[in-house]
């Protein structure tokens, strides 16, 4: 049997592109090499606690009357009749170890422009400026993702021409310009910890629409496990007509007079496709699933002009206490030993660093957890392949105790509550557990990393150049979106709406 499309992976981004293709009436199948969908959109369970393996959180969502783009996505893919959604508190924290100091920062822009010029004063016009930039940014951005046929350089130069300016620009190279005081600054670009890139060549496209959305509609999750987002895609996908096949890991693409016409499985299965849309890799694809006498020198190029981003380190503590015993006040902590951001993400690269963001998911959800308990999720990520260079099979678990030990010390100190002692459960994903369970060369959780002239922009407006097969697509942390969940959704719808394109298919999101 022949499909129209066979989707690798059930990343929220090939979910998202498997829905829309079999929403637009065509034969689909999913592949999905775990027995359960959603890649890291999902939990786990460790005795009476369920965790969800990444934050659980929904950027430029929303409600009905005052939402962003991701809503509207969700509303097309018919996902939002299926859920409930919470919003989490009005406030964040970022601690610094060096000076014991703690700055409190409010949601919605008005009330952040306020609060940032208590602590650093005559910063409210350059602060209103940033965020007026930040606008134009997402504005631009969600021309982009409205676009059906190929968006319109000359209508993005004449409508967000500032957009257009900053989309080359890293973080530090647009915050220079924008006149604004050097403490507001580092308040403000605390936020670069989410994105496993340090500012000097994180995107300032990305950081500006993720940070503004992040401000102006707050942090929203579902009000279950994060596995329930997948689990609505897989169910809208299959009551769509779809198919989907779990374990069953692709192992070859499968090829014919220098054309991919399908996949095979581990378990021998071949299966054939007009096109073919992958969560793996371009490194995995081109470097271990094709065949060696089909590989080239494009390949090569392609994949060796990119870093693989940042390795994910995630730990997840089952507290027996409540967030009311414990006296957790705040849902998120961003912790630093300063403010200097370079010092900062050069200390990333110790082994024992302390540089983090930890979730209290209680305070957003209270029901995330049995009664009188609490749920803690510590995240961070070491640069370049450093876990790599320091680990092996005889110290791993001795390295594991260490890391966990020194993070949970970092936080007790940031919120000057005992931690340890509330333990019940506790389990640490390392970059191994990252690259085995999602298949993400050396557990890189943040796909490629973005710099130069190699961001937002530049691989959107570059991303038919590299398609070296012609029925072949990347989504998801590796498509053209660079690397957060949010915007994997966004990219795969962006690659199945090309793909329908091409097939003279129905573009329209009137599903």
């Amino acid at each position: 049997m022949k499909y129209d499309a066979i989707v690798i992976g059930s990343s929220t981004g090939g979910l998202v592109s498997a829905l829309t293709l079999q929403k637009a009436h065509k034969k689909v199948l999913l592949l999905e090499a775990n027995s359960f969908p959603g890649e890291y959109t999902t939990s786990f369970v460790r005795g009476r606690f369920e965790f969800d393996v990444s934050f659980n959180e929904l950027l430029c969502f929303g409600t009905e009357s005052s939402h962003g783009e991701l809503y509207e996505l969700f509303e097309r893919l018919n996902l939002l009749k299926h859920m409930n959604f919470c919003k989490g508190p009005q406030n964040y924290v970022i601690y610094l170890s060096d000076t014991d100091e703690t700055f409190e920062l409010p949601f919605s822009v008005s009330d952040f422009i306020l609060k940032m010029e208590e602590y650093v004063p005559d910063s409210k016009e350059s602060m209103h400026d940033f965020f007026e930039l930040a606008r134009e940014v997402l504005d631009g951005l969600s021309y982009i993702v409205h676009s059906k046929e190929e968006f319109d350089e000359t209508f993005l130069k004449q409508n967000y021409p500032n957009f257009m300016k900053v989309s080359a620009y890293s973080v530090d190279e647009v915050m220079k310009h924008l006149h604004m005081p050097k403490k507001a600054q580092d308040i403000l670009c605390a936020y670069w910890v989410s994105f496993g890139s340090p500012t000097s060549t994180l995107s300032f496209v990305s950081f500006a629409s993720a940070f503004y959305s992040f401000i102006k509609y707050g942090i929203w999750s579902s009000s279950s496990k994060s596995s329930s987002i997948a689990s609505s895609l897989i169910d809208e996908f299959e009551q769509s007509g779809g198919e989907v096949q779990y374990l069953s890991r692709v192992v070859e693409i499968m090829m014919s007079e220098n054309q991919v016409i399908g996949v095979r499985c581990d378990d021998g299965r071949k299966y054939q496709a007009s096109y073919i849309v992958s969560n793996v890799s371009p490194t995995t694809f081109y470097g271990t699933l094709l065949p060696a006498s089909f590989r080239d020198e494009r390949m090569n190029r392609l994949c060796n002009s990119r870093t693989l981003g940042a390795q994910g380190l995630s730990i997840y503590l089952g507290l027996n206490c409540s967030v009311e015993d414990l006296g957790l006040n705040h849902y998120r902590y961003f912790l630093f030993h300063s403010f200097d951001r370079h010092k900062e993400y050069l200390h990333m690269k110790e082994m024992y660093h302390t540089t983090c963001q930890a979730v209290v998911l209680n305070l957003a959800n209270p029901h995330c957890s049995p009664k009188g308990t609490t749920i803690i999720q510590i995240s961070s990520f070491y640069p370049e392949e450093i876990f790599s260079k320091y680990v092996n099979e005889e110290n791993y678990f001795e390295v594991k105790s260490i890391i966990a030990d020194t993070f949970i010390s970092a936080l007790e100190q940031a919120t000057h509550v005992s931690i340890r002692d509330a333990i019940e459960e506790i389990e640490v994903a390392t970059p191994v557990t990252f690259a085995r369970y999602g298949g993400h060369p050396n557990g890189s959780i943040f796909g490629y990393m973005a710099k130069g002239y190699d961001n937002f922009l530049p691989r959107v407006m570059n991303a038919k150049n590299e398609n070296i097969f012609s029925n072949v697509r990347f989504c998801g942390i590796f498509g053209s979106y660079i690397a957060s969940c949010n915007d994997s959704y966004f990219d795969g719808e962006e690659v199945a709406l090309e793909i329908l394109k091409e097939m003279k298919g129905d573009l329209t999101h009137e599903y």
